[in-house]
């Protein structure tokens, strides 16, 4: 079984937390499915659960190159060269990341609104981008953007593979019977 699920803002990629957060499991009420690759609590987007070892593996071990697709606000308009830094790969504090696909784009269609909204400053305007990796380092596309001087606002992951999100809206899940 393969559960696509989009995962709201502040909720933890976990079933439980001793500090009383929100987890998958006020949203996900189905026993035996763990989560495949992890989202941030400040990321939103599609999180991939299933009952599968072996398909878990598949898609979060870096080793299968799942590409994984993300919409990024940033703070300002990066120029030419710091997308071409992404393109490149930036230099972390844990190593060098392998290079990104990296367009900037208009505000997706499909976006709902975030609650909390980002912070807006009026002196300062955002850019969307759309960034595809194929790596998982922990909140990776939020350091990377931040290594070329365009911190992440909001980040949202669309895609995983071939799975995407779809029309599915902040909570909602859809149970694939295979993968």
């Amino acid at each position: 079984m393969l559960i696509l699920f989009n995962k709201p803002f502040g909720v933890l990629s976990q079933f439980t937390d001793a500090d009383g957060r929100e987890t998958l499991a006020d949203y996900i009420d189905i026993p035996n499915v763990y989560p495949a690759g992890r989202l941030d609590k400040d990321s939103e987007g599609l999180l991939l659960l299933t009952d599968d070892g072996r398909l878990q593996a598949r898609i979060s071990d870096p080793k299968y190159h799942k590409q994984k697709h993300y919409w990024a606000q940033v703070d300002g308009e990066p120029e030419e060269n710091a997308l071409e830094k992404l393109r490149r790969g930036v230099r972390l504090k844990d190593g060098q990341t392998k290079p990104a696909e990296v367009s900037m784009i208009d505000e997706p269609d499909n976006i709902w609104p975030r609650t909390p909204p980002i912070r807006v400053r009026q002196s300062i305007p955002t850019q969307w981008l759309e960034l595809i990796i194929s790596e998982g380092k922990n909140r990776q596309v939020r350091r990377m953007t931040a290594a070329v001087n365009h911190p992440t606002l909001r980040l949202i992951r669309h895609r995983i593979g071939d799975w995407s999100l779809q029309q599915l809206q902040p909570g909602q899940y859809e149970v694939l019977s295979s993968a």
